[in-house]
């Protein structure tokens, strides 16, 4: 066991996957010299090569453009997004022809990639640095979506995704690369990368969350004890496929759920979350589905930008609503 944070895990997992496999190139923005404007990817030029860890032009559509011809050839390019906002120039190439090759060719071609998106905000950063767009891309077919919370996920998930077939978005809580510690076993077996996971029992009331906010969801929980209330949380991990089924087995047990996000509120994973919630556990909810979101506006200036994120305040006033049905 070591101790670890989410960026030294995701560093320690992405050097793992290298030495396992002579296929897997990372390439981005800086991550040769510099290792990653968050140090992602630190040192591994100096122990791979240049040819290996590629330093590429301000261009992210050539970025992934290039990484499909790659993954197209045999290889498996772990693609480095800078920041989350700058991968609208790359959206064409994902959304056309990384999600679609392999339906297109009637299963001929596969595209073994990963694009690695630094996600949300809390870093105090502008917009197009403090973005959550995991909802376009989980709205895409032929796309998988993960998100990490913690570094033991964070060094076992990198590495299952760069050995998936399937083209997977990579998001990564960048306020919690150097904030985030845990102890990592790298010699023990990684849980399934496509399924949720109950982080903390409870009773009373379901708390459902991804990436940043499950230690937002864990920290309500741990103050609603203090006051009599038991709530369960459950870390998603995959947002595309979905893995509800820890979620309806919980709501069937408390009857209340509240889905936490930074992302925009209207069309987010909540709205997803909450409908299917519904659909499958209609008999059971005591409360309708609350959602605790960022806000539908652009991201604001960074000295207001703690108002937008949802906060331990809003999530235990969505709990408390919710006992007021």
């Amino acid at each position: 066991m070591t101790t670890m944070t989410l960026a030294k895990a995701l560093n320690a997992g992405l050097r793992r996957a290298m030495e396992d496999d002579d296929k897997v190139v990372v390439m981005g923005e800086d991550v040769g010299t510099l290792g990653g404007v968050f140090r992602i990817t630190d040192g591994l030029q100096k122990d791979f090569g240049d040819d290996r860890v590629i330093d590429t032009p301000l261009a992210e559509s050539g970025i992934v453009g290039t990484a499909v011809g790659l993954a197209m050839r045999g290889y498996r390019p772990v693609v480095e997004i800078q920041f989350d906002g700058f991968v609208y120039p790359a959206y064409d190439q994902i959304v056309c022809q990384v999600a679609k090759l392999h339906f297109r060719s009637q299963g001929r071609i596969r595209i073994p990639m990963v694009i690695r998106i630094p996600f949300g905000g809390g870093i105090g950063a502008v917009e197009h640095h403090s973005e959550s767009p995991e909802a376009q891309f989980a709205h895409t077919p032929g796309l998988k979506v993960v998100a990490c919370s913690n570094p033991a996920d964070a060094y076992a998930m990198i590495q299952q995704a760069v050995h998936a077939d399937d083209p997977v978005i990579f998001l990564e809580p960048k306020r919690l690369y150097h904030s985030a510690k845990g102890e990592v076993d790298e010699s023990a077996p990684p849980a399934p990368l496509w399924q949720s996971r109950v982080v903390r029992p409870g009773a009373d009331a379901t708390l459902v969350g991804y990436g940043p906010t499950v230690s937002t969801c864990l920290d309500a929980a741990t103050v609603a004890a203090e006051e009599g209330r038991s709530l369960e949380v459950i870390d998603l991990r995959t947002l595309s496929p979905l893995d509800l089924l820890p979620v309806h087995e919980s709501v069937r047990r408390t009857g209340r759920l509240v889905v936490v996000h930074e992302a925009h509120q209207t069309l987010g994973l909540g709205a997803e979350i909450a409908a299917r919630v519904t659909e499958e556990c209609f008999h059971s909810l005591e409360a309708p589905v609350l959602r605790v979101t960022g806000y539908d506006t652009p991201y604001p200036p960074a000295r207001i930008e703690e108002a937008f994120l949802p906060d331990l305040d809003r999530v235990l006033d969505a709990v408390d609503r919710t006992f007021g049905f």
